[in-house]
């Protein structure tokens, strides 16, 4: 199969987005598949290729204060050539919004089959970062992006009925994998656990980008908390602001490699208070490596936690909920363990080998789609 991977966001950008397509391009590579890989140059720091195969780097700007989210300034007959020299059988459209939409433009045009991945709330941040008037055109722009492909895979139930609710057609279910390998209980650190609360405090931790969205601040809730300590990983525009907000909590910065499992392994429990995931990925890393989550009940948590099991699930907002539940947890190690095994044994055989043999099935409904309607 030759597969075009159009993606909103690629290496150097370290998130949810550039995740997900690494992990299908390595399966792409390991099943004899060709691919390509079309994405935002980022000033030219994007490689030229990745798993040997050759990645395409559009010129793009950064949105002020959002250096993930780039605004192509490619024109559509750019994606016209593209896909005419290396004739894809189907198309992946990565979080499709600006990149993407030009790619979907001339997918539907040149009746190629294509799989809109949704991945990003996008018209939901725009509240968060002060233009609130903006989400309903943003939403219309999500469907009519989103109808020009041949189908779309929403990452949890939540997010497949808010597509479906504003008019987007044709939206099915796909998750994502977990390297259960990689996160796991066994890298508990007890030098690193000394190092951390070296009062033998209780370890509160959270992964994700310090931006907006994500909320971390909410976390401000459980400074007070005895015998604790709060960990952050990650990195984003809000750092300084957080640091100032949050002085007793240690921030780690991004960790890759094998920091971050180790890492997230020392930790007692995980909190991520961010109301806009669609999936939120580290919540899973976080069962793999036996820490119980807390989360929103919005979005793809709702999906991957099992309350009172696999973690909490709090009424969005509701922040004195996060508080009772983080007290619950951290104050009965018994309980704490057993969330720790269900946690792991609900994960654990969800891989990322699984989740793409999935998509692949999915590649071969829309060729089937787009070859039937050119039959009939």
């Amino acid at each position: 199969m030759r597969v075009a991977i159009v993606t909103e966001t690629f290496l150097p950008q370290v998130n949810g987005v550039t995740h997900s397509v690494m992990r299908v391009l390595e399966h792409l590579a390991a099943h004899g598949h060709e691919a390509l890989v079309i994405a935002p140059s980022a000033g030219g720091k994007a490689p030229k290729e990745y798993m040997g195969y050759q990645v395409i780097g559009l010129p793009s700007m950064a949105l002020p204060g959002y250096q993930d989210f780039r605004v192509s300034t490619s024109p559509i007959w750019r994606f016209e050539r593209i896909f005419d020299d290396f004739r894809p059988d189907v198309v992946h459209l990565a979080a499709p919004y600006v990149l993407g939409q030009r790619a979907a433009v001339v997918t539907n045009r040149f009746e190629l089959p294509s799989v809109a991945i949704y991945q990003t709330e996008v018209p939901s941040y725009a509240a968060k970062y002060g233009i609130p008037q903006a989400e309903p055109l943003l939403w219309k722009w999500v469907r009519n992006t989103h109808q020009l492909a041949t189908m779309t895979l929403a990452p949890s139930t939540y997010a497949r009925k808010q597509l479906v609710d504003i008019g987007v057609q044709r939206v099915g279910l796909w998750g994502r994998g977990v390297d259960s390998v990689r996160f796991d209980p066994a890298k508990r650190d007890s030098a690193l656990r000394r190092e951390l609360a070296p009062n033998g405090e209780k370890l509160i931790g959270y992964v994700g980008r310090l931006a907006g969205e994500k909320q971390v601040e909410d976390l401000a809730v459980l400074q007070d908390l005895p015998n604790t300590r709060t960990v952050i990983i990650g990195d984003g525009p809000k750092r300084a602001e957080l640091e100032q907000l949050l002085p007793r909590a240690i921030f780690l910065g991004q960790m890759t490699g094998e920091q971050l499992p180790r890492t997230l392994a020392s930790m007692d429990i995980f909190v991520h208070p961010g109301e806009l995931e669609t999936f939120c990925q580290s919540i899973q890393e976080a069962q793999a490596s036996g820490i119980p989550p807390i989360a929103p009940a919005r979005g793809g948590p709702i999906d991957l936690i099992e309350p009172s099991r696999t973690g909490w699930l709090y009424p969005p907002g509701d922040l004195d909920a996060m508080r009772g539940y983080a007290i619950d947890l951290l104050g009965d190690d018994r309980k704490r363990q057993v969330f720790a095994e269900s946690c792991r044994s609900a994960v654990v055989g969800r891989t990322w080998e699984s989740m793409c043999a999935q998509l692949m099935t999915h590649y071969q409904e829309a060729i089937d789609v787009v070859h039937d309607a050119r039959v009939a």
